[in-house]
């Protein structure tokens, strides 16, 4: 574990989601003795596996509808909404379970073919669709940032993230989170207005 970047996460003002996809439940447990109690998990199975009621969980990676009946009453946050069919099936599942089901928007910033999210200059469009669902409730939006070199397109992105979050916040009360930024450009995302970051290997080496 990297003990000295933990202390330093602990003590800033964004929230921190240690990315625990890959590791055990020991090198989970010894984290959160360390401070960090929010996990971030990729994959429905292994969320499963690991799941601890004592700590936060966050769903971060791309998520199937047929999944969905597994993790909502377990899992705080769904990071990665990205379409109205997987709203309506978690709308279905938070009905079932009698909870109001809180999720990011998961948006494609990135011009990669790879990435996951819905597009981003339909956003605002989508989210005033998601407004019907009263199981599900909108916290913010997400993005994962073109991995490259070029830091000036990684800034770009970040900076219309930052724009649009700002613009839903005014329209939306319960928007407050704008999650970007991963080990590799965390400090570059807090820096155009990331409120929460979500760190897997620069914590977990």
């Amino acid at each position: 574990m990297n003990k000295e970047l933990i202390e330093e996460l602990k003590a800033q003002d964004f929230n921190v989601v240690a990315v625990s996809k890959t590791r055990t439940k020991e090198e989970i447990d010894e984290v959160a003795k360390m401070g960090l109690t929010t996990f971030g998990e990729n994959r429905v199975q292994e969320f499963i596996d690991k799941y601890d009621p004592k700590y936060t969980w966050h769903i971060i990676g791309h998520l199937q509808t047929n999944k969905v009946k597994y993790i909502v009453g377990k899992v705080d946050v769904i990071e990665s909404l990205d379409s109205l069919k997987l709203a309506e099936e978690i709308e279905k599942q938070a009905n079932k379970h009698g909870i109001i089901q809180k999720v990011l928007v998961e948006l494609k910033i990135s011009e990669d073919p790879n990435k996951t999210g819905y597009p981003f200059k339909g956003a605002k469009n989508f989210i005033s669709q998601l407004q019907e669902f009263k199981h599900i409730q909108i916290k913010g939006i997400m993005c994962v940032a073109s991995k490259t070199e070029d830091q000036a397109l990684v800034e770009s992105e970040f900076e219309q993230m930052h724009t649009l979050y700002l613009e839903l916040k005014e329209q939306y009360p319960d928007i407050d989170t704008l999650s970007m930024g991963m080990s590799q450009d965390y400090k570059l995302a807090v820096k155009h207005g990331s409120n929460t970051v979500r760190i897997g290997h620069a914590i977990f080496e």
